[in-house]
């Protein structure tokens, strides 16, 4: 029996086969192959088309199928993991209405600060866990405001992974964790935030049926099937935002326990048993995939917009024809401290834990007679490792001290150099293990089938791959401080 994992991420669509009885993956695929563009039609925009995730989708099923390591037809259910945050619009025949408004996209942010002012940032706050900030709803609002013949039109808003849940069954469904992503969701009333529809608006003839995460969100229509060599009626039992997605992954369940991403964006994500929130809102809040009524298990999300983007930036710009891993050998031979070369790493739209202000991407202390590519490629990981301990020291500001943080060797966490220097600046150990975010998906498509009686039984066979412990800490404090100094200098000249 196997379970089928799809990620829609920012740079691709990456599927893969697991094996119900093992827990392990048969296949994977991905596709495309190069990253997928942004379209950028304006400073702080970003969109994608939705219907490129489907036919990407699409590709990277039938290239899995390729693999012949598995029966497709012996798939019993399906899981989707996708970017978070984005707004998708659809008419009643299910077709999108304008490209989807993506995560990093900056454009509602003065629209969300007025929605945190006029419904007050203490109600906000207490009920949301979030200002509104740049988020879904805030997005959904833009459109209303400024392309009014687009929203009279919309039938359904959802979210990345909605859609492609959407085209496999032709049902449109949504769930607690996916509302309060897009700061939709009400905790204090367990409801529709309604302060929130009603300040922008919106109508809540827009927002999909509610139901529960792991569980029926449509079943896979015959033609579809049919396309993809799939069995009809098979159900899509598990949809969730990317980072609880990766945190599933993970086996990050219980209050206390932490996961981190460094993908496109890089994530430290915290599960809490309160309904906890920043007074500042730098990092977020939202139910996590474990989240009900009766037991509180919220997600505590520090989202760095610029991590593994700077990182192709980089690649793309001074080393195009070399591997991600030729790049990490040439960092290696960099010094600590990459001989006083300082790269910020805030490039791709307004930061929430720099309360949204937009820096952009910098190098400072360039010294055109020392420094080469290797100095070059080591100040972009450690400015990366910079910008998660100093997201990391507001989490430990509200509460989250983990003594270990779990991590999938994937993306940058597979350069050994850049995995301990995080170690090193944040001063806590990580554990790493062999999942991603698609692996993770076709799990809870076992758990929302009930292939699996809960979330703890589908990760039984879960194994630690390397454990890293700290040993440059002290080497690398005066220069995270430094580094610091030079952010916050950036940040009070941006807003003077």
């Amino acid at each position: 029996m196997y379970l089928l994992g799809i990620d829609i991420g920012t740079s691709s669509i990456k599927v893969a086969v697991v094996d119900a009885a093992t827990q392990k993956s048969v296949a994977t695929a991905q596709y495309p192959e190069e990253e997928t563009s942004i379209k950028s039609l304006a400073p702080g925009w970003a969109e994608q088309s939705p219907m490129d995730w489907w036919h990407n989708t699409q590709q990277a099923i039938l290239r899995l199928n390729a693999s012949k390591t598995f029966d497709p037809k012996e798939i019993k259910a399906i899981g989707i993991g996708y970017q978070m945050h984005g707004l998708v619009v659809v008419d009643k025949n299910q077709e999108p209405l304008r490209d989807s408004i993506i995560w990093c996209d900056s454009r509602a942010v003065e629209l969300g600060n007025e929605a945190f002012e006029v419904i007050g940032q203490e109600k906000s706050l207490a009920t949301l866990l979030n200002s509104p900030g740049n988020f879904t709803a805030s997005k959904l609002a833009w459109v209303k405001q400024n392309e009014p013949h687009i929203y009279e039109k919309i039938d359904k808003i959802m979210l990345p992974g909605d859609f492609i849940a959407m085209k496999l069954t032709g049902e449109i469904t949504t769930s607690i964790s996916a509302l309060s992503e897009g700061v939709f969701w009400d905790f204090q009333e367990n409801q529709l935030a309604e302060d929130v529809m009603n300040h922008y608006g919106l109508s809540r003839e827009v927002i999909p049926e509610i139901k529960p995460l792991f569980s029926t969100h449509g079943q896979v229509k015959e033609g579809v099937a049919s396309l993809l060599g799939l069995t009809a009626g098979i159900p899509v039992a598990y949809k969730a935002g990317d980072q609880p997605n990766n945190a599933l992954s993970l086996n990050v369940l219980k209050p206390g326990e932490v996961a981190a991403t460094a993908g496109t964006s890089g994530v430290i994500y915290g599960v809490s048993d309160q309904l906890t929130y920043d007074r500042e809102s730098r990092v977020n809040t939202f139910a996590h995939v474990n989240y009900s009524t009766d037991e509180v298990r919220t997600g505590v999300l520090l989202c760095i917009n610029g991590t593994g983007s700077m990182y192709r930036w980089a690649k793309h710009t001074f080393a195009p024809y070399l591997t991600y891993n030729e790049l990490n050998q040439i960092a290696a031979q960099a010094p600590i401290g990459s001989n006083s070369l300082r790269a910020l790493p805030f490039g791709n739209g307004a930061e929430r834990m720099l309360n949204n202000k937009y820096t952009g991407a910098q190098f400072l202390g360039i010294d055109l007679n020392t420094h080469n590519q290797s100095h070059i490629f080591r100040a972009v990981q450690e400015g990366i490792a910079f910008a998660f301990r100093y997201g990391f020291d507001i989490m430990r500001e509200n509460g989250m001290k983990p003594a270990v943080i779990r991590a999938g060797r994937a993306n940058l966490f597979l350069s050994d150099l850049f995995a301990q220097t995080f170690v090193d600046v944040t001063n806590v150990p990580v554990e790493l293990y062999d999942n991603d975010g698609s692996v993770g998906a076709a799990l809870g498509a076992g758990v929302g089938a009930g292939i699996f009686s809960n979330p703890e039984e589908a990760f039984t066979n879960h194994q630690v791959l390397k454990y890293i412990a700290p040993k440059n800490t002290q080497a690398y404090e005066p220069i995270y401080q430094d580094w610091k100094e030079i952010l916050r200098t950036n940040i009070n000249n941006q807003t003077s």
